[in-house]
């Protein structure tokens, strides 16, 4: 029984859309971090709630509208955590995953960068990873565990992403679980393939596509179909 759909401005400004149907306790929160441009309503739009529905999956979603401004001066984390995380926590909910797409995406790895507690996997559709001078220092050592980080200013927030990250991928099978789609035409792949190459086989999806909504929803199914969620059973 759903208990709880809809619009609702939260106290941050964070805009979100819920559907919710069960027992916090006993299911998963869902966050949906939109690309550039994008809104919290584009998710229902594109069947990315309806592809979770028909699969029967014990999922509760938010879509949170985040904006681009969020991302670039990286409020969104403190947005996110005060506006859905914390008070999610808080209702109940034990398990909670991050799904973003494209600047969605590298906004969800700087949550679960602050917030590594709070989050218990990642799914992300064709993660920007940073500025190209930054992701090509990791490209051009031949991946993340051959790259070899040097110290970064403490306002370099991309590289030290990037660095955490290294770390993480490092003992996959003792981190946070991440899962990774993309089109193999897209503008981005060259660097989301350094991500991609690092995860193991089954916690990656590429389909032929390009950095667009047909693409990222084709992707969607594809990861839904791979059971993420059973990664880590529930607490």
């Amino acid at each position: 029984m759903r208990c709880g759909a809809g619009a609702a401005r939260s106290p941050g400004l964070m805009e979100t859309i819920a559907d919710v149907e069960g027992d916090p306790r006993e299911r998963v929160l869902l966050v949906l971090l939109p690309p550039a441009y994008g809104s919290a309503r584009d998710f229902a739009d594109h069947g990315f709630v309806s592809a979770i529905r028909s699969r029967g999956l014990p999922v509760d979603v938010i879509a949170a509208g985040a904006i681009a401004d969020h991302y670039l001066d990286e409020t969104v984390v403190a947005r996110l955590h005060a506006d859905v995380i914390a008070p999610a926590r808080a209702t109940g909910y034990r398990r909670l995953w991050l799904a973003g797409i494209s600047i969605g995406g590298f906004g969800s790895l700087l949550a679960m960068h602050s917030h590594a507690a709070d989050i218990d996997g990642l799914l992300l559709l064709a993660p920007y990873l940073g500025s190209r001078p930054a992701v090509n220092e990791v490209i051009r050592a031949g991946g993340f565990a051959q790259w070899q980080p040097q110290p970064a200013a403490a306002d370099d927030h991309e590289r030290l992403l990037l660095a955490w990250l290294r770390g993480v991928l490092a003992v996959p099978a003792e981190s946070t679980p991440i899962y990774v789609g993309y089109g193999e035409q897209d503008r981005f792949a060259p660097a989301i393939e350094v991500l991609a190459n690092a995860l193991p086989a089954h916690r990656v999806a590429r389909l032929e596509g390009e950095h667009d909504w047909p693409t990222w929803i084709a992707l969607w199914h594809a990861l839904l179909d791979r059971d993420p969620f059973a990664a880590r059973p529930l607490c």
